[in-house]
């Protein structure tokens, strides 16, 4: 059949039948689809050979490396490393001084102190209800709970009586 799209890289067709229409003018779809699952397995192949070249590949470049391009490449993971613990505790700082949630530091973002601090206030005026903009007039004071402390055998209430003669006479006898 001449309208059937060919692969291009095998313009040979398989042994499936490769498209031919049976005697009620129909193509085969069942040669068809075997015909394109042979070159799935064989493409599948391939791309396996392929992947494990690459990784011998970059095992023997790893190799080959100097002594210098190895330190090289540890001093840049390291700076890598030590600007995101920067940003991160930079991050920490505002969320700190501004009052945001830990759960809200995920919307921090900014490359520097000031881009942070923008993106915070972003937080708190978008979350109004939860980051209260009220000035808190006792702020920077710690609060302690008020103790009233009692032992557990003293009544809740103090009685109207406390004449021990009175309560006795009280005191239904048998």
């Amino acid at each position: 059949m001449p309208d059937d799209p060919k692969p291009n890289d095998d313009p040979k067709p398989d042994d499936a039948g490769g498209g031919e229409e049976p005697t009620g003018g129909e193509p085969d779809w069942k040669a068809e689809a075997e015909k394109y699952k042979a070159l799935s397995r064989k493409h599948e192949a391939r791309a396996k050979e392929n992947y494990d070249k690459a990784k011998r590949l970059d095992e023997l470049e790893e190799a080959n490396k100097t002594e210098t391009q190895k330190l090289a490449d540890k001093a840049t993971e390291a700076e890598k490393r030590a600007a995101a613990a920067e940003a991160k505790a930079t991050k920490y700082e505002v969320a700190a001084e501004l009052g945001i949630q830990p759960k809200h530091m995920k919307y921090l973002h900014g490359a520097t102190k000031e881009e942070i601090e923008e993106s915070a206030k972003g937080i708190l005026e978008d979350f109004p209800e939860i980051y209260d903009a009220k000035p808190d007039t006792d702020a920077g004071k710690p609060t302690r709970p008020k103790e009233r402390l009692r032992p557990g055998a003293a009544p809740s209430e103090e009685p109207e009586e406390t004449d021990p003669r009175k309560l006795a006479a009280d005191l239904p006898r048998l």
